[in-house]
């Protein structure tokens, strides 16, 4: 028998309406929070970052294609690796969906690696997707943002315990340990104004939860992420799940 609580429909619809205005509360929360980062200042980009892409090598104003708004999502894929990291594999399943809206509101998007852009691909290729992805491979775009570290900066990380599931993702990419956590996700945005590129705004870690539609979902379920303490990560690229289909 189960042991989580058990109510009344009555009693049941008393408490969700008191959840209610816990999340009416964090929806304003998040309105003041979009109008904030719309209210950040801008930084000018005068690095002049050059892109491995399908029609030849392009720069940060080329990846706007013609719109006033950029959307970069900074997808961990090492020089070196053999495949894309499977958790940005799961995020970058909704970009196909996404990217078509996004392109009709004004917003370019694109997905950015740091592995060679045949590498990127064949591995679209495989995962069937169609949205944009450029290599950055001799750029320092990555760096720059805070999405590429060095060794010097890791090595109190790697002396330490490493968690199983950082093992096993760096396994799932073809890469060691050390590999793997020299890359990190992230999602940058950018305006472009009379000719000139501006970042307005950066982001990592739970900040992408936005384009993790499955998280949010999870969130509304009886057993949520159910995440707390695994050894592994339950997460897969969509086409390694037993059940997969496409």
């Amino acid at each position: 028998m189960t042991e989580h609580n058990i109510a009344t429909r009555e009693q049941w619809l008393d408490a969700r309406l008191e959840l209610l205005k816990a999340e009416k509360e964090l929806t304003r929360l998040n309105d003041d929070l979009a109008r904030r980062r719309r209210e950040l200042p801008w930084v000018r980009v005068d690095e002049p970052y050059v892109f491995d892409t399908e029609d030849g090598e392009a720069s940060l104003v080329d990846l706007f294609r013609d719109r006033p708004q950029l959307l970069v999502y900074h997808f961990m894929y090492g020089p070196d690796w053999d495949e894309g990291c499977p958790s940005c594999s799961a995020v970058a399943d909704g970009f196909d969906e996404t990217h078509l809206h996004l392109q009709n509101h004004d917003v370019a998007f694109t997905a950015v690696s740091r592995a060679p852009l045949e590498k990127l691909l064949a591995y679209r290729e495989r995962m069937g997707w169609s949205f944009n992805w450029v290599s950055t491979v001799g750029s320092d775009f990555h760096r720059d943002l805070g999405f590429l570290y060095t060794e010097e900066e890791l090595k109190p990380f790697l002396e330490g315990e490493i968690d199983p599931t950082v093992k096993q993702m760096a396994e799932l990419s073809g890469t060691d340990v050390a590999g793997y956590v020299t890359e990190g996700p992230g999602l940058s945005a950018y305006a472009l104004s009379d000719g000139t590129v501006y970042r307005t705004y950066v982001t990592t870690s739970r900040g992408l939860e936005p384009a993790m539609a499955y998280y949010g979902l999870l969130d509304r379920t009886p057993r949520g992420r159910h995440e707390e303490g695994e050894r592994e990560h339950w997460l897969r690229r969509h086409d390694e799940y037993e059940s997969a289909t496409r």
